[in-house]
C-alpha cells in the first residue's frame, strides 16, 4: 500500500504520460486501498477519515484521465 498521507492530487499531465494498463493497476491498487480504509474506519481503527476523500479523488481524476484516453 502505498503512503496516503502524502497522496496529493497530481497534475492531469502527469497521469496522461501513464499508458492504459498503466492507469488501470493504478486504479485497482487504489480501490483495493480505499476498501481497506473504509473497513478501518467501519472497525474504528481509522483516526484520519480525510484520507478516504482524498483517496475517492484521485481515483476520480484516474478515470477521468483514462476516459480521455
Amino acid at each position: 500500500m502505498k503512503e496516503i498521507k502524502d497522496l496529493k492530487l497530481q497534475e492531469i499531465v502527469k497521469l496522461n504520460e501513464l499508458n492504459e494498463k498503466d492507469l488501470k493497476l493504478e486504479l485497482v491498487k487504489s480501490a483495493k486501498d480505499l476498501f481497506v480504509l473504509r473497513m478501518k474506519k467501519e472497525q474504528g481503527e481509522l483516526k484520519q477519515t480525510h484520507l478516504i476523500t482524498a483517496l475517492r479523488k484521485y481515483i476520480a481524476q484516474l478515470n477521468t484521465v483514462a476516459s480521455s484516453k
